[in-house]
């Protein structure tokens, strides 16, 4: 079966255009909302401070502590001789 379709109206080409271009808008500033820097960041550090309050966070907190001041211990030995 052979579907003849009309020619459209040019108003309602445009209408449609405009709406295409405000969808588009809408997505393109929903997609730079995503991948803003300043978002992604505070995202990285909500998750590290959510991490670091759980056990295994505060076992690796202590553990760095525990390395950073072996470190000074050692240096401040050192200086002595």
């Amino acid at each position: 079966m052979l579907r003849v379709t009309r020619p459209r109206d040019p108003d309602q080409i445009q209408r449609e255009i405009e709406a295409t271009r405000t969808q588009l808008a809408g997505t393109l500033d929903e997609l730079a909302e995503r991948v803003s820097p300043k978002r992604l960041a505070e995202q990285a550090r909500e998750r590290a401070v959510e991490f670091l309050r759980t056990p295994a966070g505060m076992a690796v907190v202590g553990g760095v502590t525990l390395l950073v001041a072996l470190g000074i211990a050692r240096r401040a030995r050192n200086r002595r001789r």
